[in-house]
């Protein structure tokens, strides 16, 4: 079977043995996806949004469940480097800037402390090894590593241990999460260490994930499916706008 680059590059964000390559940037980047977070903010100034799940259901986005409060960037939103293709207009995301990444983007693996979860994507659970890498020198920028294999040096100066609740004072932030596959090529520079993890409380904003309360984090864990090559989508509401149509998004208020 021969599978389209969209569903390539998804099969390697889920954990597929693949060699780093930028996602590949489509026209209607949510061609072959059959599930979508839709994360919408007011504008690229605003640090808190609205999330929302749908399935594709015969060829029309199906909202499930009911919306909820998310927080996002401390500086709002900036776009990202994901299976959009390139947006010129509006800002545009960097290292260390605060801002979540707006596009679309694949959802890889699953991550947290528990040894196991309720999901249908792919899971990992992380020990005081692993890193994500947010040094924009480093061979290994914008990848989670183990110590265990790099070696110590190779995690100087990272800002990003997988598990904060061992080396940050109990902080619970990355005890459930998935990656947002943003900047999939590791450009330098460009921003890295891309997550959906839980929030410290409403309406405080984060440093360029996307973060919610433990039990919707749970209900979307446990409603994603690898299978169906879900998507994440961030945008401010007048990008949703002027992008519905060519992108084939759902609405909002359908």
């Amino acid at each position: 079977m021969r599978c389209s680059p969209l569903i390539l590059f998804l099969l390697c964000a889920a954990g597929a043995t693949c060699a780093t390559s930028p996602a590949p940037q489509l026209v209607r980047p949510l061609d072959g996806a059959g599930q979508l977070v839709l994360v919408t903010v007011a504008d690229w100034q605003a640090d808190t949004g609205i999330l929302r799940r749908f399935e594709r259901i015969d060829g029309r986005w199906s909202a499930v469940a009911e919306p909820y409060a998310v927080t996002v960037g401390r500086n709002g939103t900036a776009w990202g480097l994901g299976l959009q293709q390139p947006q010129i207009d509006g800002p545009q995301k960097h290292e260390g800037d605060g801002k979540a990444p707006a596009g679309v983007f694949a959802i890889g693996i699953a991550f947290g402390s528990p040894p196991a979860i309720d999901s249908g994507l792919r899971y990992r659970a992380m020990d005081a090894s692993d890193w994500c890498i947010d040094v924009s020198g480093s061979p290994y920028y914008n990848r989670i590593v183990s110590t265990g294999d790099v070696g110590e040096d190779a995690v100087k100066g990272s800002t990003e241990p997988m598990r904060r609740d061992i080396h940050l004072d109990g902080d619970p932030l990355y005890r459930k999460g998935f990656i947002i596959g943003h900047n999939s090529g590791n450009s330098p520079g460009r921003g890295s260490c891309i997550f959906a993890h839980l929030w410290r409380g409403p309406g405080v904003p984060t440093a360029g994930c996307t973060a919610m309360p433990e039990p919707d984090m749970d209900a979307l864990l446990a409603w994603l499916d690898a299978d169906k090559h879900p998507l994440f989508v961030l945008l401010p509401e007048p990008e949703h706008r002027r992008l519905l149509e060519s992108w084939q998004l759902p609405e909002l208020n359908p």
